[in-house]
């Protein structure tokens, strides 16, 4: 008996991603915001807030590199977590949508795939945000809840996926935000 690959859609629209992924970190935010205001107060993150905000060239950079952070941390997690070559990586911008991206062109195993799409949520949003939490400084935090803020597109397809099976094979939606699980279907042979 042969099998062929069948492809089952987990993904949603770069619109619905944007949508959607606007609430989906919403309790991470609120988290972070309860722990940083419980230990500096409402008047310390407001008054240092202000202060970071001051220097709006050095804000637009950071925002600019965060973006580029962003999109690099999924396709080097995906490489690497995955064992892709950096040949197998497609970075980009879609200008229909105003959305940079990274997409793997090559089939990944599901948990390098949820590593990848998970990385820059963490690494950019929830490290400094709870960094900040220690040292007080809010211009972290503000980087940190608008890097959560700008991977609940990535938070949402994780959600997708949560039903998948582990050891699962996925392939990387070339134009929406999620994935294909690839499954094996039996085809009997005409006689």
């Amino acid at each position: 008996m042969e099998t062929t690959m069948e492809k089952r859609d987990h993904s949603v629209s770069v619109g619905e991603a944007h949508l959607y992924g606007m609430l989906t970190p919403l309790p991470f935010i609120a988290l972070l915001v309860a722990l940083f205001v419980s230990v500096w107060g409402w008047e310390h993150l407001v008054r240092e807030s202000f202060v970071a905000l001051s220097n709006g060239a050095a804000s637009i950079m950071a925002l600019l590199v965060g973006v580029v952070a962003h999109e690099l941390l999924h396709g080097l997690a995906w490489g690497y977590f995955g064992r892709k070559p950096l040949c197998a990586l497609k970075f980009g911008f879609q200008w229909k949508t105003l959305t940079p991206y990274a997409h793997c062109k090559e089939p990944l195993p599901l948990d390098a795939y949820r590593l990848g799409s998970a990385a820059p949520g963490v690494v950019l949003g929830f490290v400094p945000a709870i960094i900040s939490v220690f040292t007080g400084d809010a211009g972290s935090l503000l980087f940190g809840l608008l890097f959560t803020l700008a991977a609940g597109g990535d938070f949402l397809v994780l959600w997708l996926l949560r039903a998948v099976p582990a050891g699962s094979l996925v392939e990387d939606h070339p134009t929406r935000a999620g994935c294909f699980v690839l499954e094996s279907k039996p085809v009997a042979l005409g006689v």
